[in-house]
């Protein structure tokens, strides 16, 4: 699994590998705090996800691109027990290949409701990461990922836990 230096919700250094300490990963990358689907899909991820991987002893982690204050507003506003973290730049997006940007109409159309994805992410882009989740191992080995390019569509919690079954956790 790629890492690169990451920020977490009170703007503090860390990386995926600090953030994982060790442990199995389940590692979710949403486009923000903006997206309502994103907000939907981690509070799912909380209520039928978090107790179990902990009791496992598999970290259950958040990255976006956006700042640091949008991941603290995703943490405290969905109550969320996991680390939720800022990749600036899109780094570990990048080198998985799930991101993308809004075409130009599309930024108009968010500008128009008020959503200026630049202000938002931390590297002052328009990018984002498709909704995707991985499974990273012990050693850090990205075991099984799933990637939606419709941003409508998320893994659902059950999906998660098979692919925990299929790699042997």
């Amino acid at each position: 699994m790629p890492d690169a230096p990451l920020l977490d919700a009170r703007g503090e250094a860390t990386s995926l590998k600090q953030a994982r300490a060790g442990r199995p990963a389940v590692v979710v990358f949403y486009r923000g705090a903006w997206c309502p689907y994103c907000n939907v899909a981690l509070r799912t991820y909380q209520e039928e996800l978090a107790a179990e991987l902990d009791e496992r002893g598999i970290a259950l982690i958040a990255v976006s691109p956006q700042k640091p204050d949008g991941s603290l507003t995703v943490a405290e506003t969905n109550k969320l027990s996991y680390a939720v973290l800022s990749d600036p730049g899109n780094r570990i997006g990048r080198a998985l290949g799930i991101v993308t940007r809004p075409t130009d109409r599309t930024q108009q159309a968010q500008a128009a409701l008020g959503l200026d994805l630049s202000e938002m992410n931390a590297d002052g882009t328009y990018d984002i990461v498709m909704p995707t989740v991985a499974v990273v191992d012990a050693a850090g080995v990205l075991r099984w990922i799933d990637v939606h390019p419709n941003y409508t569509t998320r893994t659902e919690p059950a999906q998660v836990l098979a692919a925990l079954k299929e790699t042997v956790f």
